[in-house]
C-alpha cells in the first residue's frame, strides 16, 4: 500500500487557510492538463511532482474540503476535478461587470479565462458617454451614471474594477452599497474592507513585474558572484 494514496478522514476539518484558498486554482490548472491528456487516476505523490510541493502538503489541503482520495488508489481525477471546479464556484453562474472601458477593461473583456472559470461579463461601465449604446466583444457599454439602475435590474456579483485610481474608492464604495459581494481590484489602490461579506483581491501587476526584475537582477548577479559584495556609499 502507498502511504500516499491515504486520505485520512475526519468529521473535524479545519476551515481552509487564505493560503490553501490560494492554492487551489493551481489543482484546478495541472487537474485540467491531466483530463486534456486522459489520465484518470494520480496518487498524491505523482500530482506533487507535477505541482512541485509536497504530498503531504496535498493531502492536508484537500483535507480540508473532505480529502476526495481513496486508499490504495489515489485520486480520481475527474472526480477531483470537479469537486476543487465546485469549491472555486466555477459552476455558480457568477455574473461580472467591469468598470471602466478603456484599454485595461477591454483587453479583459476579451480574455477567455472568465467563461472558461464560469463568470460571465454582464456589462462595462465607463465614464466616456460617446461609448455608451456600443459594445466590446458583444458585452455592452453603459454610462457609469447607470451604474445603480443596472445593478437593480440584474445580478451582478462581481465588480472588476479598471477605472483611473482616484475613482477607484468611490466606485467600490458603491459597488458595496449595490450588493455585489466580490470586488477584483486591478487599480493598484489597495481596498479593505472589515466586512467579512466583502470579499476583495487586489491585483497589483507591478509589484509581479518588480518582483520578476529583481528576481533576474539577482540571478545575473550571483552568475557573476556580485551578490553579497560590499559597495562604497
Amino acid at each position: 500500500m502507498n502511504i500516499d494514496d491515504i486520505t485520512v478522514k475526519t468529521t473535524d476539518r479545519p476551515d481552509p487557510s487564505p493560503a490553501v484558498i490560494r492554492r487551489l486554482p493551481r489543482y484546478y490548472r495541472y487537474l485540467c492538463e491531466l483530463i486534456a491528456r486522459k489520465q484518470t487516476r494520480i496518487s498524491s505523490s505523482e500530482l506533487a511532482k507535477i505541482m512541485n510541493v509536497t504530498a503531504s502538503q496535498i493531502r492536508q489541503d484537500l483535507n480540508c474540503f473532505g480529502g476526495f482520495g481513496q486508499q490504495g488508489y489515489g485520486y480520481n481525477v475527474n472526480y477531483l476535478f470537479a469537486k476543487i471546479s465546485d469549491i472555486l464556484g466555477v459552476s455558480a453562474g457568477f455574473k461580472a461587470a467591469i468598470i471602466g472601458a478603456g484599454d485595461l477593461g477591454r483587453a479583459l473583456v476579451h480574455l477567455s479565462m472568465f467563461e472558461k472559470r464560469g463568470v460571465d461579463i454582464v456589462a462595462l461601465f465607463d465614464t466616456d458617454n460617446e461609448a455608451e449604446g456600443k459594445d466590446c466583444a458583444g458585452v455592452p457599454i453603459y454610462s457609469i451614471e447607470k451604474l445603480e439602475e443596472f445593478c437593480g435590474e440584474n445580478k451582478v456579483d462581481i465588480a472588476v474594477i479598471a477605472c483611473p485610481k482616484p475613482y477607484v474608492k468611490d466606485i467600490a464604495a458603491r459597488c458595496v452599497k449595490l450588493g455585489i459581494k466580490g470586488l477584483w481590484n486591478y487599480m493598484g489602490v489597495e481596498l479593505d474592507y472589515t466586512d467579512d461579506e466583502i470579499i476583495v483581491e487586489n491585483i497589483h501587476l507591478g509589484d509581479s513585474l518588480m518582483i520578476l526584475n529583481c528576481r533576474v537582477c539577482r540571478n545575473g548577479l550571483e552568475q557573476k558572484g556580485e551578490v553579497g559584495e560590499k559597495t562604497d556609499n
